[in-house]
């Protein structure tokens, strides 16, 4: 348990720390979207394996996403500046690909909390919108 909490102290630490570079060189944005970026996924998933339009093996999925974004066990260490997360997000966006295969666009839309434009971006690069 002490290893994940150290764990989840480094990677909020970086989180915030790398908010805190995009403040100070200007980019207010980028800033506020990646501050946002943590919350709005933990919204999402836990939005999508409570839907009942989810499927249950799509809603395995979501735990395995959520229990592998918490583990502290990570194929890149998390304190790894820029490829730290690289994993965790790789992991987050094959389970969405699934999930708007499988349960539909409009339902990942209606869980995301977080700037439109940026889901809507994400959509487009995974090839599920266009």
């Amino acid at each position: 348990m002490r290893t994940l909490l150290v764990a989840l102290g480094i990677a909020i630490l970086v989180w915030l720390v790398t908010v805190a570079i995009l403040m100070l060189a200007g980019r207010r944005v980028e800033a506020r979207q990646l501050a946002r970026l943590l919350p709005d996924l933990a919204a999402l998933l836990r939005g999508l394996f409570r839907d009942q339009r989810v499927p249950r093996s799509s809603k395995a999925l979501v735990a395995f996403a959520i229990v592998w974004v918490v583990s502290p066990i990570d194929l890149l260490p998390e304190f790894l500046p820029v490829i730290g997360p690289l994993d965790d997000v790789i992991v987050v966006a094959l389970v969405l690909r699934h999930l708007v295969k499988r349960a539909g666009p409009e339902v990942v839309r209606d869980h995301w909390r977080g700037d439109q434009l940026m889901l809507e971006r994400a959509l487009r690069a995974l090839g599920l919108v266009v």
